[in-house]
């Protein structure tokens, strides 16, 4: 919604604000000069203003003050740091002092004849002020910040030191002793990683430190039986292959961090995320749909080109020897259409040109239309065959076959068979590799491509390392550390697997969020009236977090609702439909406090809030219908649910249509629609199973669907609805980050 403070050219400090706990202690201080030096000249200046200001003012100074003495005892700790953090200290105390002097305002406007200089008479003053404590300030934070990313890479230089001792260690005893010291300083760096993963800003770097992470949790066991296999048969090579593995990992783990937090490339490379597909299909309808607004800012033959990038990328699944022969020519055939309606749109749009149009011609508009449909076609049949793919995939791991004989043969030391097996482990794997590659082309947000990445990579190195401990076991099938060894490596196959079902079901909920066409989702031109004239913005960061409780809550919801709705034999009945309808719209809102969705503004948060008090009042409708079927004494159930729905639908169909202003306000509105949304699907999940029972009891005693469907037409009174009256409660409660400045809200509106 608002963009953040540290972001404002107005205060630009030349740092990047990198973690939230650097933005976040920004804030407040940011909120009270802005308020400041926004505030405007006023003929009168009543003494409470005047008073106000000064007590802002002052605070902020004190405020100033404990801020720079503790950077200044972090500059005597830390000399490295000393001149420049004495610098940034010294620059706040000052900008800080010249606050407190311009807000100095006394208790009367007599101040303002005696020629005394103020907030009031010297406003640049007071902005050239600001931007000097917000620079300094700024600067003292990220200099802070630096002493976390030293420790970080302290902790990892210890980690490293020990994990070469252990390599190198020949006796049980030493490893013993080594291997404690090892644990205590990976649960240190533990700590402060995750630390640091959590106060990431950018979710891409965020992603990254989870996988890193994910490795060392992983890898620090298999150090542990690959190394104690290692020195109980010192001579076997499988064994010395398999704990090498284990090592490189770990290194290649612990690099990837001191990466992240230092943001260098260790090895000099430069590395990106491979392209997939959803990107280039999302770049390429965001390419079509502007050319509504610009016919001349692109050429035809670039617009083609994309598209034949894009196709191109498909190769990975119709080039794939697991894909079926349906499947892929029903791929070849998507990207054919797309290639003729792009091929119509440019001949279009060439027209358009040669008669100088202003906009998009009728012929283009249809174009477009068609276009971006069969690219979406396309994206729709990749992903189906991407999540079926694992979906298969899973099912077949589940059952751990090959797992299972492996150890079976090693422990009988039978090396033909744990070569008969480990091939077909190793089919299994690339299975594995090839899918999470494809479900990275279809994953929908960059955390969830990074995580599809970091699950290839795995398969890739664990696949191996089984088939070397399983060498090792059928070597020595006596041995109980071989055993172990193994059951170690092949948990973490069965932990991969797990997490890949939860990624697979998390690019799902991504895609079903982004697919639905029925939500009636506002389109350009299509807003109602009192939404034109509101600006559209998006939650920020800080809001998102907010709401992160409230939207999970509207998110098992619409979960509860699906899992009762699926209980109905009838799938097309009307209160099946709108319930479903309801749950549908309410998962949009919730992809909406994740920034992910189709509901990409406020604007369309509150036009979906509309919609869907609409469709509640039709299911409202539907349940009046369905409790005239029912006797005298489970009547009320029904009524009595039905009325708490039709307030409610009111409620948000009243607060949606009602225009606001500010960033507070919209906020708040934000926070009250989905509130209610929260509590009409808690009421429409209270009712639904009852619901169900009595259909299901109704029906078997009609004989039919259609009995019951023509029993109840038949029954049903045709009166007209009269106007349902429900008191407006106020669903405000969100405490925002101005609201400590209430004193000084009250300036702006005197």
């Amino acid at each position: 919604m608002a963009s953040s403070p540290c972001g404002n050219s107005n205060f630009d400090s030349g740092l990047e604000i990198k973690t939230r706990s650097v933005e976040q202690t920004l804030i407040p201080l940011v909120s009270q000069i802005t308020t400041l030096i926004n505030h405007k000249d006023k003929p009168k200046k009543s003494e409470r203003t005047l008073t106000a200001v000064h007590k802002v003012g002052q605070a902020v100074n004190v405020a100033v003050g404990r801020f720079v003495a503790v950077g200044e005892a972090i500059a005597v700790e830390n000399q490295e740091l000393k001149d420049e953090m004495g610098q940034a200290c010294f620059e706040a105390r000052r900008a800080g002092d010249a606050i407190a002097q311009l807000t100095d305002v006394g208790s009367s406007l007599s101040c303002q004849s005696d020629g005394h200089v103020t907030v009031f008479s010297d406003r640049t003053g007071m902005v050239k002020a600001a931007r000097l404590l917000l620079s300094s300030v700024t600067k003292v934070l990220v200099l802070a910040d630096r002493i976390v990313i030293k420790q970080i890479i302290t902790s990892r230089n210890k980690v490293l030191v020990t994990l070469d001792h252990l390599e190198r260690v020949s006796t049980f005893q030493e490893f013993v002793q080594i291997f404690s010291q090892f644990g205590n300083e990976m649960v240190e760096f533990a700590h402060l990683t995750g630390d640091r993963q959590n106060d990431l800003k950018d979710e891409k770097k965020k992603a990254r430190m989870a996988a890193a992470r994910a490795v060392l949790e992983k890898c620090t066991m298999m150090l542990l039986t690959a190394s104690k296999t290692c020195l109980r048969h010192p001579d076997c090579e499988s064994a010395r292959i398999n704990k090498d593995a284990v090592f490189h990992r770990m290194r290649c783990a612990l690099e990837q961090v001191i990466e992240i937090v230092t943001e260098a490339r260790i090895c000099g490379e430069n590395k990106v995320l491979p392209a997939s597909i959803y990107n280039g299909i999302k770049d390429f309808k965001s390419t079509v749909e502007c050319l509504r607004e610009n016919l001349y800012s692109l050429s035809p033959q670039s617009v083609s080109s994309q598209l034949e990038a894009l196709v191109e990328r498909t190769e990975d699944f119709t080039d794939s020897a697991y894909t079926s022969h349906e499947q892929r020519q029903a791929i070849l055939s998507l990207c054919q259409l797309a290639r003729q309606d792009t091929q119509q749109l440019v001949h279009a749009w060439v027209e358009a040109q040669s008669v100088n149009a202003k906009e998009a011609t009728e012929d283009m508009e249809v174009a477009i239309l068609k276009t971006c449909q069969s690219i979406s076609d396309l994206r729709r049949e990749l992903h189906k065959v991407a999540a079926g793919r694992a979906s298969d995939l899973l099912k077949v791991q589940g059952e751990q076959l090959p797992l299972r004989a492996l150890k079976a043969a090693g422990a009988e030391g039978n090396l033909e068979a744990v070569a008969e097996f480990s091939r077909t482990l190793s089919e299994q794997k690339e299975q594995l590799v090839e899918t999470c590659r494809l479900l990275c082309h279809v994953s929908g947000t960059e955390p969830l491509e990074i995580t599809c990445i970091h699950a290839e990579e795995t398969f890739h190195v664990i696949g191996p390392q089984i088939i070397s401990a399983a060498q090792t076991l059928a070597l020595h099938p006596s041995s109980k550390i071989a055993k172990e060894n193994l059951e170690v490596f092949c948990e973490a196959w069965e932990s991969q697997l797990c997490d890949m079902a939860l990624l697979l079901r998390e690019i799902s909920d991504v895609f079903e969020g982004d697919k639905r066409p029925y939500l009636s989702l506002p389109r350009p031109g299509k807003h109602s009236a009192n939404l034109k004239t509101a600006k559209a913005v998006k939650l920020d960061a800080e809001e998102q977090t907010s709401m992160a409780k409230l939207g999970l809550e509207l998110r098992l919801l619409s979960s509860d609702m699906d899992t009762e709705l699926e209980k109905w034999e009838e799938p097309e009945h009307d209160i099946v439909r709108q319930s479903q309808s309801l749950a549908s719209m309410a998962y949009n809102m919730y992809l909406f406090t994740r920034g992910e969705g189709l509901l990409k503004t406020t604007l369309d948060l509150f036009h979906q809030a509309e919609v869907l008090s609409d469709e509640g009042l039709q299911l409202c409708s539907s349940l009046r219908t369905f409790a005239t079927q029912l006797v005298d004494e489970e009547k009320p159930v029904v009524m009595t649910e039905m009325e708490k729905l039709v307030a409610l639908c009111q409620q948000l169909q009243m607060g949606a249509k009602t225009p606001v202003q500010g960033k507070t306000a919209t906020f708040q509105k934000v926070d009250s629609s989905i509130q209610m949304t929260r509590s009409i699907l808690a009421v429409v999940l209270s009712i639904i199973p009852f619901c169900n029972r009595k259909y299901k009891s109704e029906r078997s005693s009609l004989g039919s669907p259609q009995d019951w469907r023509e029993k109840l037409d038949a029954s049903t009174p045709v009166k007209e609805e009269g106007a349902l009256n429900s008191k407006n409660t106020n669903g405000f409660g969100v405490k925002s980050l101005e609201q400590n400045m209430a004193v000084l809200n009250l300036l702006e509106s005197k």
